[in-house]
């Protein structure tokens, strides 16, 4: 059996035989992996000793995770799997013409291999480098459990994917996001309590909320709390109106219907023209690079070069100058030191050639570049009013505006995800940047659904 065959009889989750799925549909199966997620999110790992790892909030977000629990693992494996795979490609390292059926499908299933490597790989590294700590004789039961809940995952992202709104991996950071932005805002438990030790009598109320924390700031007439909660509200609320405004943004092809003489139509061009996945793809490198820096630094028992973590955060070495800091809470609690300067620099420069990359490879290897583009407007039935019916005329058109969008959109929100981390909103900013991001496409998917399923002649010529 050749290396081909195996990647083509690689498990998969059965598509539909409909070619359009219906609205309900689609809105059943997302609300079913939504609720799995959240099911195995909170069953903890049998024989754990001690969760190292807790401490990673911010990389939990960013991961699609609860640390602790069976599905420890997240999206970590999916996107290492992507990130790799595309570099491959994109640097023709693997020569695999992504544009025809053939090598698609090789890519595809080369992807999925990788994915099942990772799983185990980040299983037994997690485990074996004390990440997660397993009580003495259960190592292997831990193990297991972590690539049972990892398998999950990638099957769960499969599903959404082929039943769902778009892509599992978006959904699963989204519901955490949101589940934290809504803790973040309105929480009133101190860290580690529940409802059960307020009614026993234990210590539970803190104000870490910061909506209540501003409201409580203001009746002790605590200047510098107040300040504090309201800047992180009004940076959530600013970021989030400004990713909404950019979202809007596109540049729109003329096109006529051949079909239906005089009808026309626009093909949206956005100004994100890789959508949120270069974003995903940079943070969970970032996040990757420094849950691999404590792991490695617990081993060995002392800091590398990737730097010295304390309580989840780097103080020195490339994770610490490619990190971020609040520096708005900084100024206003008057600790700031001119390093964070270079720190902040290191960031932002980082997360903007990064998303400018990952974006390049994107749109090259998942059929949105100008050539691919000018096949599916011509399938439509679709042409440019005063230019002839050739791909070649239409492609050379596209190309004048895809890869600029492409590099130009990288590294624009890039730099909103970099600020959002810098400015310390609500949740960390990468992953509310994320969220914003996520949501609203969602939001977009589901009403263009909606609107097909409403309208029958719409739905025809969408390829309905």
């Amino acid at each position: 059996m050749e290396f081909k065959d195996i990647l083509r009889n690689l498990p998969e989750v059965q598509g539909p035989t409909e070619k359009k799925l219906s609205f309900n549909i689609k809105l059943k199966w997302t609300l079913i992996i939504l609720v799995l997620f959240f099911i195995l999110s909170n069953i903890a790992l049998y024989g754990l000793a001690n969760n190292a790892l807790e401490r990673f909030e911010y990389l939990a977000v960013i991961m699609g995770t609860s640390f602790g629990s069976i599905i420890s693992l997240g999206i970590g494996p999916i996107v290492m799997a992507s990130i790799i795979l595309q570099l491959l490609v994109g640097s023709k390292i693997l020569d695999i013409d992504t544009s025809s059926p053939e090598g698609k499908k090789f890519f595809q299933g080369l992807q999925k291999l990788m994915v099942f490597f990772f799983i185990v790989f980040e299983a037994l590294i997690y485990v074996l480098m004390r990440g997660l700590e397993a009580i003495p004789g259960y190592t292997t039961i831990v193990i297991i459990q972590l690539i049972l809940g990892g398998l999950a995952i990638f099957a769960m992202e499969e599903t959404c994917q082929k039943w769902g709104f778009g892509s599992g991996v978006s959904l699963f950071i989204a519901a955490g996001v949101g589940w934290r932005l809504f803790t973040a805002a309105f929480g009133f438990l101190a860290p580690g309590r529940t409802l059960l030790h307020c009614l026993s009598g234990e210590g539970c109320f803190q104000a870490s909320g910061k909506v209540i924390a501003l409201i409580i700031s203001l009746i002790n007439a605590d200047s510098q709390g107040a300040m504090l909660a309201l800047a992180a509200i009004l940076a959530t609320a600013i970021l989030f109106l400004i990713v909404v405004w950019a979202q809007s943004l596109k540049i729109e092809i003329p096109l006529t219907y051949d079909r239906v003489r005089g009808y026309s139509v626009k093909w949206p061009l956005k100004f994100f023209y890789a959508s949120v996945i270069p974003v995903i793809l940079t943070a969970a490198l970032i996040a990757n690079l420094q849950l691999f820096g404590g792991l490695l630094q617990n081993w060995m028992g002392k800091p590398t070069f990737l730097g010295n973590i304390v309580n989840g955060q780097p103080t020195s070495g490339f994770l610490y100058w490619v990190g971020s800091t609040n520096i708005v809470s900084r100024i206003i609690q008057g600790s700031w030191e001119w390093r964070l300067l270079g720190q902040t620099l290191g960031h932002v420069l980082f997360f903007m050639f990064f998303a400018s990359l990952f974006s390049v490879f994107w749109v090259k290897t998942s059929g949105m570049d100008a050539s691919a583009q000018a096949q599916n407007i011509l399938k439509s039935g679709l042409q440019i009013p005063g230019f002839r019916k050739d791909e070649r005329i239409l492609e050379s058109i596209l190309k004048r505006y895809v890869m600029p969008l492409t590099i130009m959109g990288g590294m624009a929100i890039g730099l909103l995800a970099a600020l959002a981390d810098i400015l310390g909103a609500l949740v960390a900013g990468t992953a509310l940047l994320l969220g914003i991001m996520i949501i609203f496409q969602f939001y977009e998917s589901i009403a263009q659904q909606h609107a097909m399923d409403m309208n029958p002649v719409m739905k025809k010529m969408m390829g309905g």
